[in-house]
């Protein structure tokens, strides 16, 4: 990185200020789902790094949206002006995100009443899959944004939330 791109990254300017999800295909999700999405977004909000590819100034506001099996991550400045759009294929992420549904609806119902180890075992087995993806979703954006593993994870659960259909 240049020390132009260390000095915006210092000045907090190389960050997501706003975060919007497409609501149009939402159903109503489980109040467990809400909870990750909230959070997922409050924390995004509170400390990312993203700098996308480009002579563009942050902060910058994020809308992701599903279109035709394809993540579309519409990038504006912080006031609203369009800069960029980015589109990834999920096809990669299929699998993943299939694995990591089937974890969480597990660890969801162990907590409910399943010894602590077993617990335990599951929320492994499921940061382990997030982690798989937030690094898949990492290694699709390399050449189109620069995020940081923390931001790539907190997006990678939006990723998911935005795959819950009726």
């Amino acid at each position: 990185m240049s020390a132009e791109g260390d000095d915006a990254a210092a000045d907090g300017t190389q960050r997501i200020a706003a975060i919007t999800l497409d609501e149009k295909t939402v159903v109503r999700r489980a109040p467990e789902i809400e909870h990750e999405r909230a959070v997922a977004i409050f924390d995004l909000i509170e400390a990312n790094r993203f700098a996308p590819v480009g002579e563009f100034t942050g902060p910058y506001a994020l809308h992701l949206s599903v279109s035709d099996n394809r993540l579309v991550m519409d990038i504006a400045a912080e006031g609203g002006d369009p800069l960029t759009r980015i589109v990834l294929p999920l096809s990669p992420f299929r699998g993943i995100i299939k694995d990591y549904f089937q974890i969480c609806e597990s660890y969801f119902q162990a907590i409910r009443s399943a010894p602590a180890s077993r617990i335990e075992a599951i929320d492994m087995g499921r940061r382990g899959l997030h982690n798989e993806g937030s690094d898949l979703l990492r290694q699709r954006l390399k050449d189109k944004v620069d995020v940081d593993s923390n931001t790539a994870r907190r997006l990678f659960t939006l990723v998911c939330v935005l795959h819950i259909r009726g």
